[in-house]
């Protein structure tokens, strides 16, 4: 009788682990969070510029992402990179100021000549990209990547990228400051001038004072 109800018990344990499994398997299965597919942003060609679709261009030259939550990365795009060629280093605001869109964000200093950039949104810059001021040439190399600048907390966003360059816009705009740029090179310094139309990588650096000046207000807008 004591065999009996041993195997009778043993039996009725596998019936219940039996029906429970599945259970248990479909539970499993729910709290397993989906992965992440990061994909990269689409990027467009011009010349030797590459331009993401979905980025947002101040006229100085800088960028903004909206990455929500009021969360707007920015960066230096890859015409202001080619014309600095290489950058020594970046002094951005403090953390935690208030700038505001259009007023200088940060400064630029190449073969010892400075100059500012100005600020795609308003709001509170609240980290920056350490990596970049390691290695301050990130800017030139990868802009829109590797190469940003800081966060800032932009809480009217959606108002400011009115005031930027978007969409089908960015590239005509872009390759209009090529030819802009291009036809200010051949007259102010005519043996820095590249076949094809695209100036020299550099080509800040290699000018004088004056000229300098002039590229800085009319394609960084300060």
């Amino acid at each position: 009788m004591s065999i009996l109800f041993v195997l009778l018990t043993f039996l009725l344990i596998l019936t219940v682990m039996y029906f429970r499994r599945p259970q248990a398997d479909a539970n499993v299965a729910q709290v397993t969070p989906p992965k992440k597919v990061s994909a990269a942003a689409p990027m467009l060609k011009l010349a030797n510029f590459e331009v993401p679709h979905d980025y947002c261009f101040h006229p100085g030259h800088t960028w903004v992402l909206d990455e929500g939550r009021q969360n707007a990365r920015v960066g230096i795009d890859a015409f202001a990179g080619n014309l600095f060629g290489r950058i020594d280093s970046i002094e951005l605001a403090e953390l935690n100021r208030w700038v505001r869109q259009g007023q200088p964000l940060c400064t630029i200093t190449c073969e010892g000549r400075s100059v500012d950039l100005l600020s795609p949104v308003e709001g509170v810059l609240v980290s920056v990209n350490h990596e970049v001021a390691k290695s301050p040439n990130l800017v030139v190399e990868d802009p829109y990547r590797s190469g940003w600048l800081c966060m800032i907390k932009a809480p009217d966003i959606a108002i400011n990228v009115k005031n930027l360059l978007k969409g089908p816009i960015v590239l005509p705009w872009m390759q209009n400051c090529l030819l802009r740029l291009s036809g200010m090179v051949q007259q102010l310094t005519p043996a820095l001038a590249q076949d094809g139309g695209l100036p020299v990588k550099g080509l800040f650096s290699r000018v004088d004072a004056s000229v300098q000046a002039q590229l800085a207000r009319e394609f960084l807008l300060t």
